[in-house]
């Protein structure tokens, strides 16, 4: 598939088959990006910029981010011709701080985290280095309302590819990708069913903050304004062994060597999976490779090191009222919706 250039090959992922059993269930390989699924959105935000003249020519693009955002932002703006600042903390993994450097960006690490955790201390970083920096351009992936607009085209990639989807899964982070290829997909599929997936300790569905959690790529201790309530029909939290457990199974039952924000999918589909009547389309978008996590989720050590194996597991999710502060695999139905879905227990394991 020739293109042009580097700007014009985002997107266009692979959607791959699951065996799950009954569904129809499907992985959209977002991991296929040049870097990761943020490609998309750097795209659609830095030339929304450039179109309007908020980004001046040759100006500078200065970013808060631990991820694939801070790699989207490199591969945009630097093709571009802007120097690209990126604001991180010490959760950065090697491979990620490599690229970064290695594409000439500029990377500024904070040393401790604020009341707001390391996000607070991010932007604090950010807001002293835009003064330093006049004309500089900030993407602010979390408010603009252009990261959602950027998953138009991954909608249109799987109404090409399907034509009909029943159910949509994501993680929630920013709150870009799920919010915005749900609301693009309901222009056409009114009744399509959301399923956000988030982690223990992150505050974006109302439960407490914990700073400590390991998974990265999804979950909060702020709430994004791009997080869209209104389109998310059911919620699923996973700890941090869950969800590392499921990037494990990921690669080990279906080749897919993803982050753990693609595993939380995973584990979740596969519920969803046995919970659906046999027939149901299944999509489930898998975020970020798994290159930046053989030092955490992928090596013993850390599991040994931060003692995951003595926490506590699930095998399928507990529901719960939205309020309940939950520290295993659980789910709610924040909106007025309910699915009808068949009973799991009918089913052989």
């Amino acid at each position: 598939m020739l293109h042009n250039n580097v700007i014009d090959a985002i997107g266009h992922t692979p959607l791959v088959s699951l065996d799950l059993g009954g569904a129809a269930v499907y992985a959209k390989l977002e991991l296929q990006n040049l870097f990761a699924m943020k490609d998309r959105v750097a795209r659609q935000i830095i030339l929304a910029a450039r179109e309007s003249g908020e980004l001046a020519p040759g100006a500078a693009i200065v970013e808060s981010s631990s991820g694939t955002m801070a790699l989207g932002v490199a591969l945009v703006g630097t093709a571009l011709g802007h120097p690209v600042h990126i604001v991180t903390d010490p959760r950065i993994d090697p491979i990620t701080l490599a690229k970064l450097r290695f594409l000439g960006c500029s990377v500024h690490i904070v040393d401790k985290m604020t009341a707001h955790g390391w996000q607070g201390a991010r932007l604090e970083r950010l807001e002293l280095l835009r003064a330093e920096l006049p004309g500089s351009f900030w993407p602010r992936q979390y408010s603009n309302p252009e990261n959602p607009r950027a998953y138009a085209t991954l909608a249109a990639e799987l109404l090409a590819d399907l034509g009909h989807i029943d159910v949509l899964v994501g993680a929630v982070g920013s709150g870009g990708s799920l919010c915005g290829t749900a609301r693009a997909l309901r222009e056409k599929l009114p009744d399509l069913w959301t399923v956000g997936v988030d982690c223990v300790g992150s505050v974006i569905f109302g439960q407490p903050d914990l700073p400590g959690r390991l998974q990265s790529g999804l979950g909060n201790s702020l709430v994004p304004a791009n997080v869209d309530h209104a389109v998310i029909d059911e919620v699923h939290w996973l700890n941090d062994r869950e969800a590392f457990q499921a990037t494990a199974d990921l690669a080990a039952e279906q080749q897919i060597f993803g982050g753990n924000t693609a595993g939380s999918v995973y584990g979740v589909m596969r519920h969803l999976a046995r919970r659906e009547s046999p027939g149901t389309t299944i999509v489930g978008i898998m975020p970020d490779r798994g290159d930046r996590y053989c030092a955490t989720v992928y090596d013993e050590g850390h599991w040994l090191e931060k003692d995951l194996h003595s926490m506590p597991v699930a095998t399928a999710p507990v529901e719960v009222d939205a309020s309940q502060t939950v520290s295993t695999w659980s789910n709610c139905f924040p909106g007025q919706r309910r699915r009808e879905v068949r009973c799991e227990a009918v089913l052989p394991a």
